[in-house]
């Protein structure tokens, strides 16, 4: 499947293949999506066929704009209109109460409903012209590295989906901040570019973080966004170490760091990464695809810091690596 340029016709023959029940592949901030009427089941479940995704697995429903979560979910707290009204359209999830007329198979059979508005204008516009939800985990195989940009889509689902809008580059690069608004305490259950503190600033009370929760969501099984190639997280000092260990053996070693100390690594696959969490966070999955391009035997991943800034991209590290 060739990636189409985005342009009043092909926003409208995207919208009708939407409404015929189509898959269509849509850029927001965060990543490619692979998305699907939300109201539909039978194409609903043809999300799950082309990604190999368990069907028990929850899906986020995208909205052109905040209102219409009254379309999907009930008992909806005063916290998530004061969170629409800061982050959205942005990378913030909000997970509630489902409305009953909300496909089980949009819930991965919950009681509960994954809702965001996305901050990428190709993808408001489509919404708009659609009208409905759209559906939409990211646009690759269930597991691995997440797309963002519209050839890695078609690189990996190819003629799975009817349409690829080409949206240009991802913006932020990982998927978005998930919150459980469902209880009186919020809980993130997937970290992202909106931090813990910023969600606390705005509710002013205190926000949990994910420990054995009893919501599923998306991004929340151990081993995830994972290249194909073996990658491990090691820190800057067992970085080095563990690259002449594997070099020595004759090993063909990819490396992806960050620090000063590492960019003059010799190392024909070395990948050097801005020092920034926001910039890190945009070129991480990118980075990722290329080295796992090569063929290589391993990648050695440089540990980021344990800061709240890098929280999204810690827990994406520990699901890619061994």
């Amino acid at each position: 499947m060739t990636p189409t340029s985005v342009n009043p016709q092909s926003i409208e023959q995207a919208a009708a293949l939407l409404r015929q029940g189509k898959l269509v592949a849509i850029p927001t901030e965060t990543v490619y999506g692979l998305g699907a009427d939300a109201s539909n089941p039978e194409a609903v479940a043809k999300i799950f066929a082309a990604k190999g995704r368990p069907a028990d697995h929850p899906l986020i429903v995208h909205l052109a704009y905040a209102p219409q979560i009254k379309d999907w979910a009930i008992d909806i707290p005063e916290s998530a209109w004061k969170l629409a009204s800061e982050f959205w359209p942005g990378p913030l999830t909000m997970v509630l109460r489902k409305k009953a007329a909300v496909p089980s198979a949009v819930t991965g059979g919950q009681d509960t409903v994954a809702l965001r508005v996305p901050n990428n204008p190709v993808a408001l516009w489509l919404l708009r012209v659609f009208g409905g939800g759209i559906a939409a985990p990211s646009a690759n195989r269930f597991g691995r590295i997440s797309p963002t940009l519209a050839r890695h889509v078609a690189d990996e689902l190819g003629d799975a989906v009817d349409c690829i809008l080409d949206g240009g580059p991802c913006s932020v690069g990982l998927e978005s901040t998930i919150i459980d608004l469902t209880d009186s305490r919020p809980t993130i259950l997937r970290p992202g570019r909106i931090t813990r503190g910023q969600l606390e600033e705005i509710l002013q009370i205190p926000v949990s973080l994910k420990s054995q929760h009893k919501i599923r969501a998306p991004g929340m099984l151990a081993a995830h966004y994972a290249p194909v190639t073996p990658a491990y997280l090691c820190e800057s000092g067992a970085l080095l170490s563990e690259f002449d260990r594997l070099c020595g053996q004759g090993k063909q070693v990819g490396v992806l760091a960050f620090s000063p100390e590492l960019s003059t690594l010799p190392c024909e696959h070395l990948l050097h990464l801005p020092d920034k969490a926001e910039e890190y966070e945009t070129a991480l999955y990118s980075a990722l695809r290329k080295l796992d391009s090569f063929g290589l035997d391993s990648i050695l991943v440089e540990q980021p810091p344990a800061l709240e800034a890098w929280a999204a991209v810690n827990d994406r590290l520990g699901k890619a690596t061994l």
